[in-house]
């Protein structure tokens, strides 16, 4: 038996997870929903836990991450390793596949506590058109834009998130909104397939939570590759990944790699249901 790790918001797991429970079902492998931080699951009993629909798990940061290590106390597999899960939680990882040559979106590290003004950093970067997001977030939450002309308007915003961790301060990407944003999907390192995210058209944000849409595209031979090359920079094997990310001027600039509970897509195309139930079960 294979648990789907969700959240309480969706405990029967999304239409996507539902897909993968029928892709896992024709491989003759069980696998149901299971609540992370429901106290009262025996997560010995699964032969690994999946990490999917855990989108709570920013909220609540340390008791996940204590969850990650009382599975590995327990020696339970948990999909992707829990040392790539805590390395993937905060966006300080964005700086290190900086420093392993990946092209990430130019961003302004604001340390927790830090007594600068969004005044000052736009002075110092030159930057009009911003995205201001905390270090740790999940489909957007608490990520807005602002103009240079609004700096003092969301002064107080921009000092509490300070107070409570790291802030990324960036430029807006204005191929966001005139080209789109990609989500490139790997499954067991394999590149599948990928979609093309929208935002609504008075808004920055793509997630459908928030007005955007998605259209099933296939990017360039060069973007694939420079996706592949991100999980590569990672480090570490995942059995699952999204990378996103723009084509600016040419090249593929990173936003995100999500590897701990993304939306797959599977819905996108027929075959990834079972891409990615091979990958789990380490097939070919």
């Amino acid at each position: 038996m294979i648990a789907l790790a969700t959240s309480a918001k969706v405990a029967d797991l999304t239409d996507d997870d539902r897909l993968l429970v029928a892709a896992l079902a024709a491989s003759g492998v069980r696998s149901e929903p299971a609540i992370w931080n429901d106290d009262a699951l025996d997560w010995e009993k699964y032969a690994a836990v999946v990490i999917r629909s855990t989108w709570d798990y920013h909220l609540h940061l340390d008791e996940f991450l204590a969850w990650l290590d009382r599975l590995e106390s327990l020696d339970v597999r948990v999909v992707n390793a829990p040392s790539l899960l805590r390395w993937n939680a905060e966006k300080g990882y964005l700086r290190d596949l900086a420093d392993r040559g990946i092209a990430i979106v130019p961003t302004r590290w604001v340390e927790r506590g830090e007594r600068s003004s969004l005044g000052d950093i736009l002075r110092e970067t030159g930057w009009s058109d911003v995205v201001v997001k905390p270090a740790v977030s999940v489909s957007a939450h608490q990520t807005w834009r602002m103009g240079a002309g609004e700096a003092g308007a969301r002064a107080a915003d921009f000092s509490s998130m300070v107070e409570s961790g790291r802030v990324l301060v960036q430029p807006f990407l204005e191929a966001i909104q005139t080209e789109g944003e990609w989500s490139l999907l790997f499954y067991g390192g394999e590149y599948s397939h990928a979609v093309l995210k929208r935002p609504r058209r008075d808004d920055f944000r793509v997630q459908q939570a928030h007005g955007g849409t998605s259209d099933v595209m296939e990017p360039s031979r060069e973007v694939i590759d420079q996706a592949r090359r991100v999980l590569e920079a990672a480090g570490q094997p995942s059995q699952y990944a999204r990378v996103d990310g723009c084509v600016v001027d040419g090249r593929f600039v990173l936003m995100e790699l999500e590897l701990i509970e993304p939306d797959l897509f599977l819905r996108a195309h027929p075959a990834a249901p079972a891409r990615l139930a091979a990958a789990l079960l380490g097939r070919p």
